[in-house]
């Protein structure tokens, strides 16, 4: 893996050098990507001749940092790639819809002695989430979309008290992909261990 070095040189000038992680040798000397000098007048950027394309490069990666490292809310994300929402949200027929795929969708059944007030109790574990937006809040119904921080992948999350089971239906459903690498299961995890912990 790949990792961004700066080195200061004696006449005040930055090199920028993409070199490997710390720790590997080096097979060849590291060529400068773009070095920055200090002047009267402000800062000049020179990119190295010798390779066009590594300033592009640097540019990109330098970018892509700054993003994740500045990204505090779903409107951060890179690409907002969302999707269309799900025809088959919201309670049907009393239940939550099972899942048309377990590699991009979890589904489960929380047995607790009163629904509607594990309902109560899991809105603020709901709210606590990163990155997670309450769309409808009904008395027996909760539907959230969790949105990731770098491409804004959209999930789509519902709980759905149901009193005379004694069951709260929890699901939680990728818009877009062929797998969510587990995203959704994990998700649906830890608001269970917050349900179990109260």
């Amino acid at each position: 893996m790949a990792q961004l070095l700066l080195r200061r040189s004696m006449a005040a000038a930055s090199c920028f050098r993409l070199g490997l992680p710390l720790g590997w040798p080096s097979p060849s000397p590291m060529t400068c990507l773009i070095t920055m000098s200090h002047n009267p007048t402000g800062l000049s950027v020179v990119p190295d001749a010798s390779a066009p394309w590594r300033p592009v490069l640097l540019g990109l990666l330098l970018s892509l940092a700054l993003l994740v490292a500045g990204a505090g809310s779903a409107s951060a994300s890179l690409l907002h790639l969302e999707g269309p929402v799900p025809a088959d949200l919201g309670v049907r027929e009393g239940h939550l819809a099972a899942c048309g795929s377990p590699a991009h969708c979890a589904r489960e059944d929380w047995p607790v002695p009163d629904p509607m007030a594990a309902l109560g109790q899991l809105l603020p574990a709901l709210l606590a989430l990163e990155d997670v937006e309450l769309v409808e809040s009904g008395p027996d119904y909760l539907h959230a979309i969790a949105r990731s921080r770098l491409f804004g992948f959209a999930d789509d999350l519902e709980l759905h008290a149901l009193p005379a089971a004694a069951v709260i239906e929890a699901r939680s459903v990728s818009r877009l992909g062929d797998s969510d690498l587990g995203v959704n299961a994990r998700r649906l995890a830890r608001l269970r261990r917050s349900l179990e912990s109260a």
